[in-house]
């Protein structure tokens, strides 16, 4: 009989190891071992983040080891994958949100920790073309070639991407060209490998690519600001999970990410 009671309670468990692994994903196995750490290394704090801070992001928790601290755990997906996977209860530190939208859904459903949430980065908006495309004096979605933008049922850059199409009118006679993707870096990837003819991405997944060029840039006016907000989730109990918040904007954090195309929130 106590057997029996106890399966479920295994069940829960292993259910609950399953979905740790599957937000950490390749970046980090499930022993928790932060990713590019010494072998024996304590591991860091996990962190939760947009698909377009990859590189930065990346640069910036390695300045962060070598003062230091253990090296946090990065993981990168789409913003309302990660943060449906928050509302799951995924044990993670820190929570890197492409739209304010997202942290805000958190925020009202007390998954982040109180008063920790800060506005961190902004962005502009772009279309990109494979870097042999003669733009020069064309319009930039002439050629009746197929677009990629990230989805814009749920990703952050699909929903600035349809604004910033309304925006200048031209959702309408494109909408049928689109081709939704999982996240922005999906969509840039589309392009690089010449599915798509053009696509539609943030200027520093832009930067981030050797294949592409940017052909187009909306004007701030044409859709929402974009912002990435940053917070400390409310079940973190890593050390290092409020010093690693505080280090993305400090001084050396906000030059990496500068360096990388973003610009600073006031």
């Amino acid at each position: 009989m106590i057997l029996g009671r106890s399966i479920p309670l295994l069940l829960r468990r292993i259910l609950l190891l399953l979905a740790a692994c599957a937000v950490l994903g390749p970046l980090a196995a499930c022993s928790g071992s932060g990713s590019g750490s010494e072998p024996g290394a304590p591991a860091g704090a996990v962190v939760l983040a947009a698909a377009s801070l990859q590189e930065s992001l990346t640069e910036v928790a390695d300045a962060f080891a070598e003062q230091g601290h253990s090296r946090p755990v990065l993981s990168f997906a789409g913003t309302s994958a990660l943060a449906r996977q928050v509302e799951g209860g995924a044990p993670a530190d820190i929570f890197l949100s492409a739209d304010e939208q997202w942290m805000d859904e958190l925020e009202r459903a007390e998954r982040l920790a109180p008063n920790t949430r800060i506005d961190l980065l902004t962005n502009e908006l772009v279309v990109v073309a494979p870097v042999d495309w003669a733009s020069a004096g064309r319009d930039p979605f002439a050629g009746g070639g197929r677009i990629a933008i990230a989805d814009p049922q749920a990703i952050p850059a699909g929903r600035y991407a349809r604004a910033g199409l309304e925006g200048i009118g031209r959702w309408d006679e494109l909408q049928s060209r689109l081709v939704p993707a999982e996240n922005v870096r999906a969509a840039l990837a589309l392009v690089e490998g010449g599915q798509v003819d053009r696509a539609i991405v943030y200027a520093t997944d832009a930067q981030a690519s050797r294949k592409v060029a940017v052909i187009y840039r909306f004007t701030s006016g044409s859709h929402p600001p974009i912002r990435y907000p940053a917070a400390l989730l409310a079940g973190s109990k890593h050390p290092d999970a409020r010093a690693f918040l505080e280090f993305l904007r400090s001084i050396e954090g906000r030059a990496i990410f500068r360096s990388h195309g973003f610009g600073i929130a006031q």
